[in-house]
């Protein structure tokens, strides 16, 4: 399935489950799509069977948890190795995503929380030992997402 491939009905159903995946049923997304219930279901398995969903998760506020340290770790990686290494940094405790960048020098971009900073050092380390090189470091206060408009199609 690509881009091309996904009808309003679709991206309806994306735009619903970015919502709020949890508490939003297939009837509810039906009422809005002017379509069944069966119909939102055998939808959203074929988006999951495609991977456009690729999974379901609990946006979690860190800082309430007890980690208010959000870091965000430029890296630079050989063009090569990058995609590969992907995997492997997102093992290294604290390491919460990693996003493979496509232009500039830098060309990961990794996330990782912490209580301290004793928490977001040794992770920066990793990453050096793995031949990685750290280029910038950022620390964010907050982070905030919405769902994607162009898949709410209402103008």
């Amino acid at each position: 399935m690509t881009e091309t491939d996904l009808d309003d009905v679709d991206r309806a159903i994306l735009h619903a489950l970015q919502e709020n995946a949890r508490n939003t049923t297939s009837g509810d997304i039906a009422e809005r799509t002017g379509t069944s219930d069966s119909t939102v279901r055998k939808r959203i398995q074929k988006l999951e069977s495609s991977e456009v969903i690729k999974g379901y998760s609990a946006e979690v506020d860190y800082q309430r948890s007890g980690y208010p340290l959000r870091m965000l770790l430029y890296c630079t990686a050989s063009i090569t190795e990058r995609g590969d290494l992907i995997p492997e940094v997102l093992g290294i405790d604290g390491v919460v995503s990693v996003q493979e960048l496509v232009t500039g020098e830098q060309n990961l971009l990794v996330t990782a929380v912490g209580e301290s900073d004793d928490d977001i050092t040794p992770v920066a380390q990793e990453l050096l030992e793995m031949g990685l090189t750290v280029a910038d470091e950022v620390l964010v206060r907050s982070h905030e997402t919405t769902p994607f408009d162009e898949f709410d199609g209402t103008d």
